[in-house]
């Protein structure tokens, strides 16, 4: 495997974060569409070794849906163990990500 030039790797972030835009205004009227977005942009982080650092939480990585609440997915907060837990509605995958909690007091 080769590491490829990093003027590649410019223009596949910026062709991502296009197709994760479009997968935005498009998820309302067409959710098929949005999710091939997404799936178009894995696929280019794949192939030119980028990583989606900020986009990771946006989309579930088993139905590349976007995960929008209230819409595509569910959102609880726990607050015993500080967990956020994001639940997709498509496949119902679940993913909980850390919190630092409101300390009470002062």
């Amino acid at each position: 495997m080769s590491i490829k030039p990093d003027w590649q790797q410019q223009i596949a972030k910026e062709r991502i974060h296009i197709l994760f835009n479009l997968a935005e205004k498009e998820f309302r009227k067409h959710p098929e569409r949005a999710r091939r977005y997404v799936e178009l942009a894995r696929k280019m982080g794949l192939r030119y070794n980028v990583r989606l650092k900020e986009l990771k939480r946006r989309f579930c990585r088993s139905c590349n849906s976007l995960l929008i609440p209230g819409l595509s997915s569910e959102i609880k907060m726990d607050s015993k163990n500080n967990v956020k837990i994001i639940i997709c509605k498509k496949c119902n995958s679940i993913y909980r990500y850390p919190y630092k909690g409101i300390k009470n007091g002062a």
